[in-house]
């Protein structure tokens, strides 16, 4: 099997302990990076995560790319950025100069090779499979990563009920990695 990349996207809401913790742990795994995603924060309580996890990230080597507030990564020197489609579609841009690395959440082929033509630099595309997140949404499938792969250059990363058990699945269908939240957020 090719080398792919893992990574983790945050929910602290899934940890039983305690989050800095817990990221601290990961950075010290075999995670590519970690998206600290925390979708139910306002902008200051953002802020001051990212101020916490940002050192713990840099110091074991792994990037932390913020989610969603550029206005706050601007604002922290942090180059490293994933936005919603929608958010994309309206990213200027100095703010597509500023950021060294921009990835997109896709659900389409079509959202794929729109983002790489926006300027991102890699798609997370979901849900592959069923997943706890979604609750009822059925899983995509991994020609779901095949279609995707074949609309644009960019980076894939497979999202949505990842797990051990299925990463092969998805890298043999073309992805560059996984992306997992719960397999490394709940104990």
């Amino acid at each position: 099997m090719s080398t792919f990349k893992k990574i983790c996207i945050t929910n602290r809401k899934l940890v039983s302990g305690d989050f800095t913790e817990k990221i601290g742990s990961i950075a010290k795994s075999d995670v590519s990076c970690i998206i600290l995603r925390e979708k139910d924060l306002n902008e200051r309580e953002y802020e001051k995560l990212a101020q916490e996890i940002i050192p713990i990230c840099e110091t074991y080597g792994k990037i932390c790319v913020l989610h969603t507030f550029t206005g706050i990564a601007k604002k922290l020197g942090h180059h490293y950025i994933h936005l919603t489609m929608n958010d994309l579609r309206r990213l200027d841009s100095s703010d597509k100069t500023f950021f060294k690395l921009i990835g997109a959440s896709a659900h389409t082929a079509d959202e794929a090779a729109e983002a790489e033509k926006l300027g991102a630099d890699y798609v997370t595309i979901s849900n592959i499979f069923e997943t706890d997140c979604k609750k009822g949404l059925e899983g995509k499938g991994t020609d779901l990563i095949r279609a995707a792969v074949s609309a644009c250059g960019i980076e894939v990363y497979a999202l949505g009920g990842i797990h051990p058990d299925n990463i092969d699945e998805c890298i043999r269908a073309g992805a560059s990695g996984v992306c997992m939240m719960s397999e490394y957020m709940k104990d």
